[in-house]
């Protein structure tokens, strides 16, 4: 073969050669050396082994959360059958609606309605109590609301005049405040008497009676309703 036909065949094999290795041929590349695919497939396997392997572990050291509040260190109202000496209506005679809306009531509240006759007594207006424990908000705030409920109740049911101010009393053992007001009519007074403390509230209305005698003797339920 002679010298120039060589060389033509040279470029040829070149040119061949430089056409291979183009961008649209880069799936039929040489696959990189054993050192360089270890590398890339071993890194990713670290986080994913350490990631199925921590959450398992947490559940077994973690403490269980409550599902609920508790009552712990606070008092509840509970329903006596008798409260301050007097015996709780039963019956036929007995309160059976809730005559005075509660305001709000949420899980692990409890709450008492009830009717309690004086002694001796057999017929005519009770005493009404209502009460309620465990309250989210500020007790104090929940029996202005059980008080204005039961003045309404009052009023529906008796009572006659305006409310007056509330004034304070001796809140007994049990402690927190304790506060009644009148319901002025001739010739008797019926008392709108209330108490909260640190979780619980509750209001009575006592026909025809005065405040002071109101006060001590609501301070005498209380020590049965609130354990």
């Amino acid at each position: 073969m002679s010298t120039a036909r060589v060389a033509v065949a040279g470029a040829i094999v070149a040119a061949l050669a430089l056409t291979a290795c183009g961008p649209e041929n880069d799936d039929t590349a040489a696959p990189p050396p054993a050192g360089a695919t270890t590398a890339a497939t071993a890194a990713p396997s670290a986080p994913a082994t350490a990631a199925a392997t921590t959450p398992a572990a947490a559940p077994a050291t973690a403490p269980a959360q409550p599902t609920a509040p508790t009552l712990a260190g606070k008092r509840q109202v509970v329903d006596a059958r008798t409260a301050g000496g007097l015996a709780k209506t039963t019956g036929r005679d007995a309160v059976s609606d809730v005559a005075v809306d509660p305001g709000e009531m949420r899980e692990n509240m409890h709450m008492v309605l009830a009717d309690f006759d004086r002694p001796g007594q057999t017929s005519g207006r009770r005493i009404l109590l209502i009460a309620v424990d465990n309250v989210p908000e500020d007790p104090a705030k929940r029996r202005e609301h059980l008080w204005r409920g039961m003045i309404d109740y009052a009023l529906q049911n008796g009572s006659t005049g305006e409310p007056t101010t509330a004034s304070p009393f001796a809140a007994g053992p049990l402690g927190g405040s304790l506060e009644c007001l009148m319901l002025p009519q001739a010739p008797t007074t019926d008392v709108v008497c209330g108490w909260s403390d640190s979780s619980t509230a509750g209001v009575a209305l006592f026909p025809k009676t005065t405040p002071a005698e109101a006060a001590a003797l609501f301070a005498k339920m209380r020590g049965d309703i609130e354990k």
